[in-house]
C-alpha cells in the first residue's frame, strides 16, 4: 500500500508537521527524503530496507554513489538528495558556534566537533579560534593524515592563530579508528601547543579527540 492511502496520521509527513521530527523512527525521516518508494515498496519500507542493508542510518550516509544506487529503485539523484541534506545539517552546527555568539556550551562544542570529523577516513586535526569573550572566529581544519607529533607543528597553529587575531583555541582530531581515547602522540601535541601558544599570549582551552560514539575532552580529564 502507498502511503498516499495510508491514514493521514499515520504518514511519516503529517506526523512531523503535527508534532515535530522528534517522535519519529529513522525509517520515516528516510521516507519523508526519499519521497517515493520503489516497485512494491512504499517510501517507508524502502526506507526500513535501506537501513538494514547498509546496517544503520549512519552507514547507509557514508555509502558511496555505487553502494547507494547498487539497490532497485535508487540512482544519483535520491543520493544526492541525502547528502545535501546531510552537508545542510553539518553547515547548521557550524553555523551555530560561526554567529559571534559567546562558546559557553560544551555539549554544542561536541556535537559541531563529532558531524565535522567523526566520519573522515582520515585524521584531521582542526582549530576553533575564539576572540577574547570566547565568540568564534573561525574554523579551520590545519593538519590531515597521520597525526601525531612529528606533523603538527605548533607555529604553523600559532601562525594561523595569530592570522585570525585569535585570544584563544580550541583544538581538535579525529581518530578514524573509532577509540577516542588518548595517545600518548596526543598528549604529547597537547603540551606542545599550550606552551608555544603561551609564547605569544594565546591560551589553548581545550585538545577534543572524535571516536566513533565519543568526544573527549582532554581539559575535562585536567591534561590541558
Amino acid at each position: 500500500m502507498r502511503i498516499a492511502d495510508w491514514p493521514m496520521t499515520e504518514r511519516p509527513r503529517e506526523r512531523l508537521l503535527a508534532g515535530g521530527p522528534e517522535g519519529l523512527s529513522d525509517a520515516e525521516l528516510l521516507a519523508i527524503l526519499l519521497r517515493t518508494g520503489a516497485r512494491g515498496l512504499s517510501a517507508l519500507d524502502l526506507a526500513r530496507s535501506l537501513i538494514s542493508r547498509h546496517g544503520g542510518l549512519r552507514g547507509l550516509l557514508e555509502a558511496d554513489v555505487d553502494a547507494f544506487c547498487d539497490t532497485p529503485g535508487l540512482g544519483p539523484a535520491k543520493y544526492a538528495q541525502l547528502q545535501a541534506a546531510l552537508e545542510m545539517a553539518r553547515r547548521h552546527l557550524r553555523e551555530n558556534l560561526e554567529r559571534g555568539q559567546p562558546l559557553t556550551s560544551p555539549q554544542a562544542t561536541r556535537e559541531f566537533l563529532r558531524a565535522a570529523l567523526r566520519d573522515r577516513p582520515h585524521e584531521a586535526f582542526c582549530a576553533l579560534h575564539l576572540d577574547t569573550r570566547h565568540r568564534v572566529i573561525a574554523f579551520d581544519e590545519l593538519f590531515a593524515g597521520t597525526i601525531d607529533s612529528a606533523h603538527v607543528h605548533p607555529r604553523v597553529v600559532v601562525e594561523k592563530a595569530l592570522a585570525r587575531r585569535a585570544a584563544a583555541l580550541i583544538v581538535a582530531h579525529n581518530h578514524p579508528s573509532g577509540i577516542a581515547e588518548p595517545s600518548q602522540a596526543d598528549l604529547a601535541i597537547t603540551r606542545r601547543l599550550r606552551d608555544a601558544l603561551a609564547l605569544v599570549d594565546i591560551r589553548l582551552l581545550d585538545h577534543f579527540i572524535v571516536g566513533d560514539g565519543e568526544v573527549v575532552s582532554l581539559a575535562e580529564r585536567g591534561l590541558v
